[in-house]
């Protein structure tokens, strides 16, 4: 049974990230400082050219892993376009409408308050008076 794409993700990124540990580990020589110096070099915007050497060469192995793990799982890996075009069609044709779902307009349409003449408008007629406002009248 063939995996799903992100349960094999997950497996790459896993081993990406241990055989980084082991190779920060291995550039250390064994010197706990000189590891946590080399963690420490780790930020947001460090660029590939930055890291340890050692680092470096597990990035790049564990790239080249990654790709032959999801050949071997049956995903296709390539340039945008040309994944595009070679894809085989596997999905379901969609259907022709014959009628709109919706159905028709149930009743008649009314627009704003105040647009029409004749509509229909709910109780208490075209306006109703307003009430007095409560409290004390304003002088001015």
């Amino acid at each position: 049974m063939p995996r799903a794409a992100s349960d094999v993700m997950q497996s790459i990124i896993f081993s990406a990230v241990l055989d980084g540990i082991a190779a920060l580990k291995r550039g250390s020589g064994g010197l706990p400082n000189q590891l946590l110096r080399d963690v420490q070099t780790i930020h947001p915007n460090v660029t590939f050219a930055d890291l340890p050497k050692e680092l470096q060469d597990a990035i790049a192995e564990s790239t080249r892993a990654a790709f032959t793990q999801l050949l071997k799982e049956g995903y296709a890996v390539g340039p945008r376009q040309q994944m595009q075009q070679s894809r085989p069609i596997d999905r379901v044709p969609e259907r022709q409408r014959t009628s709109d779902r919706r159905g028709p307009p149930r009743g008649p349409r009314r627009g704003p308050p105040g647009e029409g003449g004749d509509k229909p408008r709910g109780p208490g007629g075209p306006s109703r008076p307003r009430k007095p406002p409560k409290g004390k009248p304003r002088l001015g």
